[in-house]
């Protein structure tokens, strides 16, 4: 875990010989002591994405030849103070916007010399962490996204930044579409060609990400010319965007609108950042009632993300799994019960005397679909109309996926799992919660708010031991989804539940 008082690395701190240059880190315990682990933060993979670099690719950075300070954090392309979030995630100020953090257990004895020799190859397994925020907001510089106890059990990890909302995704005549995904690309270009410098070997390695960086590791997966950057991969809790372009296009139209500017790249680059960030919830958004904003996101899914503009991201994710394109690859995904249940715990108190399959009628016009969610889901349903109505925005935008993923890789190597475990603070498995679990990372502060003051180490030592375990040889330990359709490893589930069920998905099949 890096505190503050561990930012300010010793002159005699650990060196890595990146291709662009020299950097400086610093040892978390002793070197070669159980548990010490170097960090380098900061360290640019593309150059700052400002003036007529704002909306192109991403671009490789100047090199350098001193040795580079990486001992704190870079910019973040998320900007300004978020309040309380779920995942404590800082916004740092500054143009380089583009950068990746390395958390390593070991430095290999040599690393790349002036001479170009890469020195010899790291061989320890890397996870590469892309952080969620509904493609709008999000860092990775977040406490929990810590490295530490990865490399405590010989994981070497880094997380990375990309571009947001529209600077990152915005559809735009004179500009590249997807620049977010290129930033991905980028990045995990960045870790084919330097991780052997930190201990990490480029063949082995695994893509992850929760939420939104959980659906920026499903398009990945089902991207042909990305399969070359990685081996394997988890996605926790994803989220989708898939936006198709004509739907972009509009929602570029009408910010153009409201900035007063011309809706291209030339256009869109007169505008100061902040103003467009501000701008880009109403562009999405546009003349909708305040009910068709709220349900915005299930009618027509997230207002910024992934295009599916025919050449970066060429096909909808699901349809490219379904082609077989990622299909060598192992993919651990999942859930938790209630990611987004909680949001209907403030709904108006007269929704709970509304009847749920009248009210289920807001979310959902078929009336087939309708039936065979409300008989699928009667203990939710017996929970209160808010309950069910919280579950059903679960299913549509999260649980659903993962069956339809899973059910799109047919007999490719995919493992699904499902977190139950409810929050005493929040009163729900909600969205986010599995994430310190994962990480192994239960003693941060931030953690009480969302998990309570005792959360069980047990079920963090348990997630996390099988998320070490899959990045390690690619496979979690339970049978895979195809063993008996829809399959999957129950964490936190009571006492009476089975480690394993194929019910696990049963409420989401209807909307799958």
């Amino acid at each position: 875990m890096i505190s503050d008082a561990s930012l300010a690395a010793p002159a005699d701190g650990p060196v890595a010989v990146t291709a662009s240059g020299p950097v400086r880190g610093f040892w978390r315990g002793a070197p070669g002591t159980s548990g010490a682990s170097a960090a380098f933060l900061g360290i640019p993979f593309a150059a700052a994405p400002v003036g007529e670099r704002r909306f192109a690719a991403p671009q490789p950075p100047a090199p350098w030849t001193a040795v580079r300070d990486a001992t704190a954090f870079g910019p973040t392309a998320q900007r300004g103070d978020k309040g309380e979030t779920l995942v404590p995630e800082p916004s740092i100020p500054g143009a380089r916007t583009l950068n990746v953090n390395v958390f390593t257990p070991s430095l290999p004895d040599a690393t790349r010399g002036s001479d170009g020799d890469p020195g010899p190859a790291g061989s320890l397994p890397v996870m590469v962490w892309i952080h969620g925020g509904g493609y709008v907001d999000g860092s990775p510089a977040s406490p929990w996204y810590d490295g530490a106890a990865f490399n405590r059990d010989g994981v070497v990890t880094v997380t990375l930044s990309y571009r947001l909302g529209f600077d990152g995704f915005g559809l735009m005549p004179g500009a590249p579409a997807n620049r977010g995904v290129l930033d991905w690309i980028a990045g995990l270009e960045w870790v084919q060609h330097n991780i052997r410098a930190f201990g990490g070997d480029p063949a082995r390695v695994t893509i992850a990400g929760q939420s939104a960086g959980a659906g920026a590791v499903l398009t990945l997966l089902g991207l042909e010319h990305a399969q070359h950057l990685f081996q394997a991969a988890m996605a926790f809790s994803p989220a989708l965007a898939d936006i198709d372009p004509g739907l972009a296009s509009r929602r570029t139209r009408a910010l153009g609108v409201l900035l007063g500017c011309t809706p291209d790249a030339d256009g869109f680059r007169t505008v100061p950042e902040r103003t467009l960030q501000r701008a880009q919830p109403k562009a999405a958004l546009l003349g909708a009632t305040r009910l068709k904003a709220l349900l915005a996101p299930l009618a027509e899914g997230l207002p910024w993300g992934p295009v599916v503009d025919g050449d970066v991201v060429p096909r909808p994710t699901v349809a490219a799994l379904r082609a077989g394109i990622g299909a060598d690859k192992p993919l651990l995904l999942g859930a938790t019960d209630d990611e987004f249940t909680m949001t209907m715990d403030r709904a108006p108190g007269v929704l709970r005397f509304v009847p749920a399959g009248l009210a289920l009628m807001l979310l959902c016009r078929d009336r087939g679909v309708r039936r065979a969610y409300l008989a699928a889901n009667r203990a939710q349903r017996r929970r209160g109309t808010p309950a069910l109505l919280g579950r059903f925005v679960t299913d549509r935008v999260f649980r659903s996926l993962v069956v339809r993923a899973a059910q799109a890789r047919g007999g490719a190597p995919t493992w699904a799992y499902r977190f139950a475990w409810v929050s005493p603070a929040k009163g729900w498995s909600c969205h986010c919660l599995d994430v310190p679990f994962w990480f192994d990372v239960l003693e941060d502060p931030f953690v009480e708010r969302l998990a309570g003051p005792t959360p069980p180490q047990h079920l963090a030592t348990e997630m996390h031991a099988v998320a070490t375990r899959f990045v390690e040889d690619g496979d979690p330990g339970w049978p895979q989804w195809q063993t008996d359709p829809g399959l999957s490893r129950v964490f936190g589930g009571g006492p009476a539940e089975p480690v394993l069920s194929a019910a696990a998905y049963d409420g989401a099949l209807p909307l799958a």
